[in-house]
């Protein structure tokens, strides 16, 4: 099974006060994270002219296939006139991603092939991830399911049923890890249906949520958020993505001190990017910015090889000369650990040095 190129679901918010959402309940959209998600930069040209840039830097074919969505409180972090700014080059549609590269491919990480049941990846020995949803409230220009059929996988409750009912069957399955597109994008009350639905399985000890949105999303991370992962019988473990220190800033700051301080388990994963973060100063920044808000390092991971991020790919050679000075400047619990995505491998390969 191949996935064929499509437009990521769009992430536009109802105009009403209020929708049903796809597990059937009324979902109010009176939060704060839902007003900042819907006020989010949709238009290239928007963007551009908010940073002061001309037009002609960005590639609006692009933007149709893939389309632009930027924060407005990750646009806040970006430095204005500046092209090369890191978070910019993140988020920017360009020319670049019209080159056909050999490698570089629609499921680069072997997604379909792990799909053992609707919505359900089996990759590694123990877990299971459920690609709860295809939106998210950036849009990365890197990102590796930027093709993933996200409209075959199941809409509401009752048609995840098979899979609940696949991960009983398993009983080595003892952690299963939300992902998507990002699980936070889900409101509170479908997260709680989600997790009241899990914690009915026995053998299920570990909940793991991969989400970009305390970073790009700060908002996002309440007292209520919080309540809930608190109240589930099982342990809670938090994955963020943050690739460079300037995201780490303000209200992202903020959110992750709410995170770590409520007693969750909180990791960052970043990927190593040309132009955003290839060098050894903004590396450790970005490892000790981390820490200091109680965040651990986890991986540094070798660009997945999809379609259109040829540009963003560090040799990786380089990546082991840059672990290597931070593992010189760091404590080992700061030093990220270098890996790559094969598929078919039972587990993340450690990059050896070459």
């Amino acid at each position: 099974m191949v996935a064929t190129p499509q437009m990521l679901p769009n992430t536009d918010l109802p105009q009403n006060t209020e929708a049903k959402d796809q597990f059937g309940s009324v979902d109010p959209l009176s939060s704060q994270w839902q007003r900042d998600l819907k006020n989010s930069i949709r238009d290239i040209g928007e963007l551009c002219r908010r940073l002061q840039l001309p037009t002609k830097l960005a590639e609006f074919e692009v933007g149709k296939k893939f389309p632009c969505l930027v924060p407005e409180s990750f646009l806040q972090r970006m430095t204005t006139g500046d092209i090369n700014d890191p978070l910019l080059q993140q988020v920017l549609p360009v020319a670049e991603e019209h080159k056909q590269q050999d490698g570089f491919v629609s499921d680069p990480v072997g997604d379909l092939n792990a799909r053992k049941s609707n919505g359900m990846l089996k990759k590694y020995h123990g877990r299971a991830l459920l690609v709860l949803n295809g939106t998210c409230a950036i849009h990365c220009r890197y990102c590796f399911r930027r093709e993933y059929p996200y409209a075959e996988d199941p809409k509401n409750l009752m048609d995840w049923e098979p899979t609940f009912q696949a991960i009983q069957s398993d009983p080595t399955i003892t952690e299963v890890i939300l992902s998507g597109g990002d699980p936070l994008m889900m409101s509170d009350d479908r997260l709680r249906k989600f997790f009241n639905r899990i914690e009915q399985i026995p053998h299920v000890q570990r909940i793991r949520i991969h989400s970009r949105l305390p970073v790009v999303l700060p908002s996002r991370v309440t007292k209520e958020l919080l309540t809930l992962l608190k109240s589930t019988r099982l342990q809670p473990i938090f994955v963020i993505h943050a690739n460079h220190p300037a995201e780490l800033v303000e209200d992202c700051e903020d959110a992750l001190h709410l995170l770590v301080k409520s007693g969750i388990p909180t990791l960052n994963q970043a990927v190593l990017l040309k132009g955003v973060n290839d060098d050894a100063e903004t590396l450790i920044e970005l490892s000790e910015g981390c820490v200091n808000l109680g965040v651990m390092p986890y991986y540094l991971h070798q660009l997945d090889r999809v379609s259109g991020a040829g540009h963003f790919e560090v040799p990786e050679e380089k990546g082991h000369d840059l672990i290597r000075v931070m593992r010189e400047r760091l404590p080992g619990y700061a030093v990220p650990t270098f890996v790559q995505e094969i598929p078919g491998e039972s587990s993340k390969t450690v990059l050896p040095r070459l």
